[in-house]
C-alpha cells in the first residue's frame, strides 16, 4: 500500500485506522487512475493508515525520537514498511523529523542489505531523499481542487457564486501544515480568510487576516490566540457566514447537529473525514457544494508518489533532462532570433537573446515545480468526477461520484487479476 500516513494522537484507535486506510484507497484510486497512470501505469492504489496513541506534546524531543525508533523496529519486524510494503509519510503531529527518524532507523536495522532501504518512507527533510515542495502539497492541492470548481461557471451558477477567487471570504479550521499552506495559497489567489481556529482557540477579522503575519504570530507564540490583528471568537468557526469553508482539523467536524447551522457554499474537505453521512446529505438538500476529500485532499500522497519514484530511481527528476531542455530552448530562441534579424535587418544591431526574471536556471533546485504542480491540479480526475456526475445525473453530489470512479477502478485491477 501506498504512503500510510503515520500519526501521533491520543484519540487513534483500531476504528480509526481502518476508516483512514479506506479513504486512503479510494483516495490514491480516484488520483492515479487517470492522473499518474498515464506515465506510470503499474503505481499502487492500495491504502493503509497507521499511527501512536500519544499525546505528542506530553514528551521531550529526545523522548518522542525514542518511540519513534521502536515504532519503527517494531513494524519492520513484522513486515509492515519497507520500500515494496507500505511506504510511510507523515500525517497528524508529525513531519520532516520523525519521517527523518523513521529512515535511519530502518536503514540501520532490517534495511541496512537494501539499496532502497531510504524508500520506505516520504516527506523526508531534501538531503535524505525529500523533494522540494512536499511540505506545501497538501494545501497546494486544496488550493487546485477548488480552483477546478471555482472556475466551472455551471457548478458556480448551481450555487448562486461568481466564478473565480477574488471576492470570496473563507473560513479555515486548523492551522497545522495543511491549514497554513491552503490559506496562503488561496491568500495569494486573492481569497480573504476571515477566521480561522485552532485548538487552543479562534481568532476573527471580517477585513481579513494575512497567513505571513499569522504565522509569524504563532511560531513565536506557539498559538493563534492573541494575534493582535484579529479579535477572539467564542462561537463555532464551522457556522461563521462565509463562501468557503476549510475543515483542515481532524475527522467528524461536520454532524447531523451542526449541519444545519453551516453558513458557507463550498465546503473543501482539506481534511480526512471531516463530514458525516448525515451531515453530507444535509448538505446536499440544502445546495451546499462539498468538495469531497479523496479528490482536494490528495496533493500530499500525489507528491509522495514522486519522491518514492525518485529514492527508488537515485536520481532527482529533472537532473538528467534539464540541462538538454536549456539548450534546446536556447537553439529555438537563436533559431527566431536569426528569423527576425533576416527580416527586419541588424540596423539597430543584433537582436539579443535574454533571459526573463523567472526563467529557473540549470541549478535551479526547483526547476520541479511544474510536474509537481501539474499532479496537483489533478484536471483529469475532476473530468473523470464530472462526467460520473453527469452520467448517474447526481448533481452535487461530488463524494458519490469520487467513491463510484475509484470502485470501479479497484473492481477493473481487482477482475482483471482475477480476483472477483
Amino acid at each position: 500500500s501506498p504512503f500510510p500516513g503515520v500519526r501521533f494522537s491520543s484519540s487513534i484507535g483500531v476504528d480509526e485506522v481502518k476508516a483512514l486506510a479506506a479513504l486512503m484507497t479510494f483516495k490514491c484510486a480516484v488520483r492515479t487512475s487517470v492522473c499518474l497512470t498515464r506515465s506510470f501505469p503499474d503505481v499502487p492504489f492500495g491504502g493503509a493508515t497507521t499511527g501512536v496513541r500519544i499525546d505528542p506534546r506530553k514528551y521531550s524531543d529526545h523522548e518522542l525520537e525514542k518511540i519513534t525508533r521502536h515504532f519503527t523496529v517494531e513494524m519492520a519486524k513484522k513486515g509492515f514498511i519497507g520500500p515494496g510494503i507500505d511506504v510511510l509519510a507523515p500525517d497528524v503531529s508529525t513531519g520532516e523529523r520523525e519521517m527523518s527518524w523513521i529512515a535511519d532507523t530502518y536503514t540501520h536495522t532490517l534495511g541496512y542489505q537494501d539499496i532502497n532501504s531510504q524508500a520506505c518512507v516520504t516527506g523526508k527533510p531534501i538531503s535524505q531523499g525529500g523533494v522540494h515542495g512536499r511540505h506545501s502539497a497538501t494545501g497546494r492541492g486544496v488550493l487546485h481542487g477548488i480552483e477546478n470548481y471555482l472556475t466551472n461557471t455551471d457548478y458556480m451558477d448551481c450555487i448562486g457564486l461568481s466564478p473565480g477567487f477574488p471576492g470570496k471570504t473563507f473560513v479555515l479550521q486548523g492551522f497545522g501544515k495543511v491549514g497554513l499552506y491552503t490559506m496562503k495559497y488561496l491568500h495569494d489567489y486573492g481569497a480573504c480568510c476571515i477566521c480561522v481556529g485552532d485548538t487552543d482557540g479562534a481568532i476573527y477579522n471580517p477585513g481579513g487576516i494575512d497567513p505571513k503575519e499569522l504565522k509569524d504570530y504563532e511560531q513565536g507564540h506557539s498559538t493563534i490566540v492573541g494575534f493582535p490583528k484579529a479579535e477572539p471568537y467564542d462561537g463555532s468557526i464551522l457556522e461563521v457566514p462565509c463562501d468557503i469553508l476549510i475543515p483542515a482539523a481532524i475527522e467528524k467536524q461536520l454532524t447531523r447537529e451542526n449541519a444545519r447551522r453551516v453558513q458557507a457554499k463550498i465546503i473543501a474537505e482539506a481534511d480526512n473525514g471531516p463530514t458525516t453521512p448525515a451531515a453530507h446529505e444535509i448538505f446536499l438538500q440544502r445546495n451546499i457544494l462539498v468538495i469531497p476529500d479523496v479528490y482536494v485532499n490528495a496533493g500530499g500522497v500525489t507528491v509522495s508518489f514522486f519522491e518514492w519514484l525518485k529514492n527508488l530511481n537515485h536520481v532527482s527528476y529533472g537532473r538528467l533532462s534539464f540541462q538538454y531542455e536549456w539548450e534546446s530552448s536556447y537553439y529555438l530562441l537563436q533559431s527566431v532570433q536569426h528569423s527576425l534579424e533576416q527580416c527586419f535587418g541588424k540596423a539597430r544591431g543584433e537582436i539579443p537573446i535574454l533571459p526573463s526574471p523567472v526563467t529557473p536556471g540549470p541549478c535551479d533546485c526547483k526547476c520541479l515545480q511544474p510536474w509537481r504542480h501539474t499532479g496537483l491540479t489533478a484536471l483529469l480526475s475532476l473530468w473523470q468526477i464530472m462526467t460520473t456526475v453527469a452520467r448517474y445525473n447526481l448533481g452535487l453530489d461530488q463524494r458519490t461520484a469520487a467513491y463510484l470512479c475509484a470502485l470501479e477502478r479497484i473492481f477493473t485491477v481487482y477482475n482483471e487479476a482475477s480476483f472477483t
